[in-house]
């Protein structure tokens, strides 16, 4: 069936989002066409907005709209741990659990399959943390599958050259999942039940 080329155009850039087929796409799409015209362009500057204004925090790789981030700005955290994470979205679940230390982000995707290189990921900022002396626990909450081993074991052995602790997060996150997916309780389980790496 045929539909008004917006609607499709419309329809075809939500399908661009994770995580929603084209069923899901139509459905959206009908549903901000019945929403009042207001509606739709509070959601389009919403994106909008978010896209000029949110950029990675300088010190830690978080998404933020000021810099440094809130998280490096908050003086009751624990800075001799340290959380490396993949990607903002698990410093947001990682949050729920109630951890308290700082973070750093890697936001760059790393894909053994696709010939990945790990010399390219910019770990300056996570090299000063280190020489700081402050951080005295490297926590390894990268994902559970073969890039995040991987990318652990080359993390760790930075941290070796400072003598610092690397811990990751405790089995019970399924092998091959996301962090961010995971439930509050596995995460928070995963979280106090890491290791030494």
């Amino acid at each position: 069936m045929r539909l008004a080329r917006p609607l499709e155009n419309l329809i075809d850039e939500l399908m661009k989002l994770p995580t929603i087929g084209p069923k899901t796409a139509q459905r959206l799409a009908l549903y901000i066409l019945r929403a009042p015209a207001s509606d739709a362009r509070q959601l389009a500057h919403a994106i909008t907005e978010a896209k000029e204004k949110i950029a990675p925090c300088s010190n830690c790789g978080y998404l933020t709209d000021i810099d440094p981030c809130f998280l490096c700005l908050d003086n009751k955290r624990n800075s001799s741990v340290l959380c490396i994470a993949e990607e903002a979205a698990d410093i947001i679940a990682i949050e729920k659990t109630g951890f308290n230390g700082r973070y750093f982000v890697i936001n760059k995707d790393f894909n053994i399959m696709n010939d990945s290189d790990l010399e390219d990921l910019n770990l300056d900022k996570f090299k000063e943390k280190l020489a700081s002396g402050i951080v005295q626990e490297v926590v390894l909450a990268l994902n559970p599958d073969i890039e995040g081993e991987i990318l652990g074991r080359y993390l760790a052995g930075i941290a070796g050259e400072y003598n610092i602790k690397v811990t990751r997060l405790a089995h019970g996150l399924p092998v091959g999942g996301d962090i961010e997916f995971a439930d509050e309780i596995t995460l928070r389980r995963a979280i106090e039940g890491r290791h030494e790496f």
